[in-house]
Parts: C-alpha cells; sequence; structure tokens
C-alpha cells in the first residue's frame, strides 16, 4: 500500500495564541511537538497497516438454545441434503470444515472416526464447507494440494473416503452466516428437538495430545440423558473464507505479478549444487524452452505452484535450454507470465553432461520436472507436461498438510 508524505505543523494540531503564558511557553512548545509527532507516526502506521477484513454484517455464532437453521445443500455424492433428510437421528452434529485449512485436515480422521463410532447410536453427522473459494489467497494453500471449490471437495472426499454428507455452502454462504461458522471445524451438536446443546471445538488440539474430547463429551452426555459439561468452547481452527475478502485475494496476485522477473547463468557448480540440496528446502526444478508449445502453456501453473508455496520451505527453480542468441526471448517469455522465481539460463554446452548431471534418469525430452528433497533425493520425476495435482500432492507430502511440522519433538 502506498503512503503519502507528509508533515503536521504544530499550527494544525492546536492554533496559535496572540498572548500565551510567559511561564508555560516551553510546556507548550514540548506538548505541542509531541502530539504532533505521535500524530504524525500514528497516520503513517495507519496508511501501512495491512487490511483486516471484517465479517459479514451481522455475523453472530448460533448461541445454546436455538434451533438448527434449515438448509438446502449440495452434497459431493450428488445429492441435496437438508435438516428433514436426518429427521430420524437422535441427535444431529454439524461440522464446518474445509479442503485447505491445515487444522481442518488435522481433524478429518477425527470427524470420519465420530461418525464412525455415533452413527450406530442414533447421531447423524454432517460436514459443510462455508467458504467461498475465490476468497481464498493462493499463498494460503500453503499446506494442501486442494482449494475449496465443490469439484475439489469431491476429490477429497474420493482420496479420503468420508462416508459421511460433505456439503458445499460457498457459492452464497447463507447457511454458514445462518450458524455464525467462525472458522474450520467449528461443531454444533442438536438434540432430537434440534434445539443446539453445544457450540465449539471437536477437542483441545490439533497436533498435540488431546486431553479435553469437548464434542464427544457432549455427544456422550446428551445420549445418557444429562447435560452437556460444557455448552461452549472456542474454535480451534482457520477463520471462514468470507466472500467479502476476494478482493484481498486479487490484491495478492497483482502485487505477485509486480515482483521482478530474472534470468541468471546457470554454471556445472550451481547445478551441483542444486541437486546436492544441503538447504533445508524442497526444491522443484523445472526445465523449459521457448521454441517448446507445452513448456510455455505450463508456466503459469508452475506460478501458480509456487505462490502456493511461497511461504513454506520451498524454492522453484526454472532452467531454460534456449539456444545463446534466445536468451532475451526466453527472459521476455518468463516476464509475461510473471515467473519471479530462481530462473537459470543453461550454459553448459554438452546437453547430455547436462541431463546426467540434474538427473541421471532423464531421457532428454522438455519439459522435465524434479523435484529434490533436503539431501538430494529425488521425490518426484516427470518428463513431459505436468499433471498438476500429482505435483502438488509430491510437494505437500513432504512438507505436510498440518501445524504438526511446527511442534517441537521431546
Amino acid at each position: 500500500m502506498c503512503c503519502r508524505r507528509f508533515r503536521l505543523s504544530p499550527e494544525a494540531i492546536i492554533p496559535k495564541t496572540t498572548n500565551p503564558q510567559p511561564g508555560w511557553t516551553w510546556i507548550t512548545k514540548w506538548s505541542v511537538g509531541l502530539i504532533a509527532g505521535c500524530l504524525a507516526w500514528a497516520v503513517v502506521w495507519f496508511m501501512n497497516a495491512p487490511v483486516i477484513m471484517a465479517a459479514p454484517p451481522g455475523l453472530q455464532t448460533l448461541q445454546t438454545g436455538s434451533p438448527a437453521p434449515d438448509f438446502d445443500l449440495p452434497g459431493v455424492d450428488g445429492r441435496r441434503y437438508s435438516l428433514k433428510d436426518f429427521a430420524k437421528s437422535r441427535l444431529l452434529l454439524v461440522i464446518f470444515n474445509c479442503n485447505h485449512c491445515p487444522t481442518a485436515q488435522a481433524y478429518e480422521a477425527r470427524i470420519q472416526k465420530l461418525h464412525d463410532d455415533y452413527k450406530d447410536r442414533g447421531v447423524a453427522l454432517v460436514v459443510i464447507s462455508p467458504n467461498d473459494d475465490q476468497a481464498l489467497r493462493l499463498d494460503e494453500l500453503g499446506y494442501t494440494d486442494l482449494g475449496d471449490s465443490f469439484e475439489e471437495m469431491k476429490i477429497r472426499a474420493m482420496d479420503q473416503n468420508f462416508t459421511y454428507p460433505y456439503l458445499y455452502d460457498g457459492d452464497t454462504q447463507k447457511v454458514s452466516l445462518a450458524y455464525g461458522a467462525l472458522a474450520t471445524p467449528h461443531v454444533f451438536l442438536f438434540d432430537e428437538a434440534r434445539t443446539l446443546r453445544y457450540t465449539g471445538r471437536i477437542d483441545d488440539s490439533d497436533v498435540r495430545t488431546v486431553t479435553s474430547h469437548d464434542t464427544r463429551n457432549a455427544l456422550d452426555a446428551l445420549l445418557a440423558g444429562k447435560p452437556v459439561p460444557v455448552e461452549k468452547t472456542r474454535v480451534i481452527g482457520c477463520s471462514t473464507k468470507w466472500s467479502e475478502k476476494r478482493a484481498d485475494a486479487q490484491a495478492s496476485l497483482e502485487k505477485w505479478a509486480k515482483e521482478p522477473v530474472t534470468l541468471q547463468d546457470l554454471s556445472e557448480a550451481e547445478l551441483k549444487k542444486l541437486v546436492k540440496n544441503e538447504t533445508d528446502e524442497l526444491v522443484l526444478i523445472n526445465v523449459w524452452a521457448t521454441w517448446c508449445g507445452p513448456c510455455l502453456a505450463e508456466l503459469p501453473e508452475f506460478v501458480t505452484i509456487r505462490n502456493m508455496y511461497r511461504t513454506r520451505k520451498f524454492r522453484m527453480v526454472t532452467i531454460s535450454m534456449d539456444e545463446p542468441d534466445q536468451r532475451e526471448n526466453a527472459l521476455e517469455a518468463l516476464k509475461k507470465r510473471h515467473v519471479s522465481s530462481t530462473n537459470y539460463f543453461l550454459t553448459i554446452p554438452d546437453r547430455d553432461h547436462f541431463a546426467e548431471l540434474l538427473d541421471p534418469k532423464w531421457e532428454g525430452p522438455v519439459p522435465y520436472t524434479v523435484l529434490i528433497a533436503p539431501g538430494g533425493k529425488v521425490v518426484y520425476r516427470n518428463g513431459g507436461a505436468i499433471e498438476p495435482l500429482e505435483l502438488k500432492r509430491a510437494i505437500v507430502n513432504v512438507l505436510g498438510r498440518t501445524y504438526a511440522s511446527r511442534v517441537k519433538k521431546k
């Protein structure tokens, strides 16, 4: 965000007086100077402060004792669901969750376990994705291979073999607003009369040892005809991505598109260093050329991948195999597609030697892509155009899908 530099004069804060009291002159000047300085710093801070997206108007989490708001939402199984579809169940457990969030992914197995453990005890479990997938910044997808679109929900449900209804509310978010879903996951447990009896978290930790099984405690209490021990807990997870955040997501793309794009020579020594990878970063290397149509076609996908994992321990490198007299054309192709990663121009004259140094298993054609883990192990290689989802899975399987990697092992 740009800001204009300006100066606040003392007169702008406190008007001059024609006859100031002699004994107060130095105090007045000191006070005015202090006030002016503070205000100037406050204005500069405000103009440079990050924009904090407000929640939608009227957002309020459903209070215990409230009736369950009805819904009519599509499921990944091709059906539409509403409250009446669960009318025969003694209890209804509604959980707002999503694909992308590290916390949400940490709870996927636990949500499935809740369904498995309580489905024969009269409990219906339904999961609703509240997020507008267009309101997600790409760098918010750093722990996932999938976004929060309805089509990607279908893939996640199939991959993880979800056996409960997984519904999409991202188009209008009316249901999420009615429930007041603050984060993913966010639990709402209703009794037989569909009155809210518990709301909050599933348990007290996504990646550390769980000490309080709050949702299970509430379920067991209601099934036993007892009061819920704790009716409300704070939620743990990623904030709901309301449609109001779309502008922020677009602004991030525009900002990254302005990053400088450069092209530097790749020596044999630098290539050996890349392949050895003695860093703590996962290194993605894409070999391409301007004369290769599939190479140019997939460069934007590599830009997307780089932006997704840019906040993780991840580095993307491109290597142009163009002839020396095509260097400027290669740079122009990268600039046109906003490829602001580490970009190299091959200066090793022997192409077979280059291929052998990069990956002995490479048979020669471009595009060619390798993913090198810390320590030099190749964990993914692909000749020809990439399949984006396959590559993202390879990346996130190394980097990790949850915040468990941040927890120090004892």
